[in-house]
């Protein structure tokens, strides 16, 4: 992320910029720009009869349910009782309500089908990115100043809004509410997060430059510095990425909330992370499976000791010491080449960075080993291109069954990529009932389903239509003409992966088609949308 203050001429640049969204026919609406980033900004205080409430929501229109309002309250304030004072950053993530409706700008959805896997926004989530500041106050009768301002995202660019609310937050608590309303102006002329575009992004005096492609310059949420999140139990880093990709619930317990929120961050996402600091939680979570216990973040050069997985009994209230504590028992054995590289990196003083790198990559090659298997086998449910018939709908998907995939392991697992042993086909068949296994399969059919869709779409264009209305009744010429406008509005409304050319050829065989009708059906077809 590259800060620069703003010369003479930046402000008409960067407005001038923030006009031409990609979709330059459709109007943009006031905050449509901003809603392309943010959803809304709150300002989150302590009442001494109430508790948290949110003090004022930004901009004015924009709507937040009670529920939303509830888990914003409790999850910007810290919950450690350790007394936080001073700043601190963290983010968290939560459930969108049940039947909200679509954006206002919803029309730059379209972008996010273009973006990397790991920048799409997930629907059914917001983040929550907050600068909480506690100091001491004596006129106040709790004696503690303490509010936070929070930036509400379907976005999951983690350092993009850290760095947006370091700049803008100090200046919030001493400017208030006419400050706040003067952000979200410079936001509402920000373009849209355009992949592969570098972004000049206007914020009271400052631009930020991002590229929405490089992962480098526009981090997400899985861009946090990792060693350094890991360091305390980097000797179960196996055994960790085993739990997540079986997307079992996990604690993380740390000293402090960005602490937390960055090796909650880490983890990436299995079906429930919960990260907290308060002691509390140790006793009141001690039912849960598995739990990781993470000490104040190590220097570098500070070499971590080995620890092994402690038991769930053992995790006390105060005392406990870093580690995992767990009944798990690891499907692979322990990759000890890993541990002694990254040992052998803190001996000799190897920047963190580095060392973040080499267990990202780690944990890549072990994931797409793991993958490839799968991909084989789900690619050789599709049906061949020579089963695609112009006249008949698209062919269906083969059944999934674990059986024939478990029988492709033998010469086509993970021993071709991998030389970790182990226990690979429990892991597998753990997998197969896990809920990621559930939501990789739906992605990976919707995706095929669509590819058939779209080699459907190109067999139409590819026929002669017009010479086989010619020998068809009127009446099946209409339907045909229905269901292929139908056909591209399906393309257009389920992101299709089609070229411009075959839609373009298939409007003009529409269009030929109906030319060649009587006058009486032009006049109607050529008005009649479709459904």
């Amino acid at each position: 992320m590259a800060l620069r203050e703003r010369g003479a001429g930046s402000s008409a640049e960067a407005g001038e910029d923030a006009a031409e969204g990609p979709e330059r026919g459709l109007p943009l609406l006031p905050w449509d720009r901003f809603s392309a980033w943010l959803h809304c900004v709150c300002v989150v205080g302590f009442d001494l009869e109430l508790g948290q409430a949110v003090e004022v929501i930004y901009p004015p229109h924009s709507k937040l349910t009670d529920k939303e309002k509830t888990n914003i309250c409790y999850l910007s304030f810290p919950d450690s009782n350790s007394g936080c004072l001073g700043d601190t950053q963290f983010c968290f993530r939560f459930r969108r309500s049940s039947g909200r409706k679509a954006s206002l700008c919803c029309f730059l959805d379209h972008l996010d089908r273009d973006l990397p896997v790991y920048l799409k926004k997930d629907p059914a989530y917001y983040y929550g990115y907050v600068y909480f500041r506690q100091v001491r106050d004596k006129s106040l009768k709790r004696g503690y100043f303490q509010k936070s301002l929070v930036l509400i995202s379907k976005l999951p660019y983690v350092h993009l809004f850290r760095s947006v609310l370091k700049q803008i937050a100090p200046e919030y608590f001493e400017k208030s509410e006419a400050f706040l309303e003067a952000v979200c102006s410079d936001v509402d002329r920000w373009p849209p997060p355009v992949p592969g575009e570098v972004l000049h992004l206007p914020i009271m005096g400052v631009i930020l430059k991002a590229d929405a492609q490089i992962s480098l310059t526009l981090p997400t949420v899985h861009e946090v510095d990792l060693f350094r999140c890991f360091c305390p139990v980097f000797f179960h880093i196996q055994m960790l990425w085993e739990l997540v990709l079986l997307g079992e619930p996990l604690v993380v317990m740390a000293p402090s909330p960005s602490e937390s929120s960055e090796t909650v961050l880490a983890l990436v996402r299995p079906s429930v992370i919960l990260g907290v600091t308060n002691p509390f939680f140790a006793k009141t979570l001690q039912h849960w499976p598995h739990i990781i216990r993470i000490g104040d973040m190590k220097l570098p050069g500070d070499v971590p000791k080995q620890v092994k997985v402690k038991k769930l009994k053992n995790l006390k209230t105060l005392d406990s010491k870093p580690g995992v504590y767990t009944s798990y028992k690891p499907y692979l054995n322990k990759d000890e080449e890993i541990v002694k590289q990254l040992q052998k990196g803190v001996q000799q003083k190897r920047p963190m960075e580095a060392q973040s790198v080499i267990l990202r990559r780690y944990f890549l090659e072990l994931t797409e080993s793991f993958i490839i298997p799968l991909e084989r086998y789900v690619a050789s449910l599709m049906p061949l291109q020579k089963c695609i018939s112009p006249w008949k709908s698209p062919p269906q998907l083969r059944h999934f069954s674990q059986d024939d995939f478990m029988k492709t392991l033998e010469k086509a697992g993970p021993q071709l990529t991998s030389g970790l042993k182990g226990d690979w086909i429990g892991l597998y068949r753990h997998f197969l009932k896990s809920p990621n296994f559930d939501g990789w399969f739906r992605s990976r059919q919707k995706e095929m389903t669509q590819k058939l869709e779209a080699l459907h779409l190109e067999a139409l264009c590819n026929e002669n239509l017009v010479f086989w209305s010619q020998k068809h009744t009127e009446v099946e010429t209409v339907d045909l003409v229905l269901k292929l406008k139908n056909k591209l509005l399906q393309a257009d409304r389920e992101h299709l992966p089609v070229k411009t050319e075959t839609l373009k050829k298939l409007q003009t065989h529409i269009h030929d088609i109906i030319l060649a009708l009587p006058d009486d059906l032009q006049d109607i077809l050529l008005k009649t949308g479709t459904t």
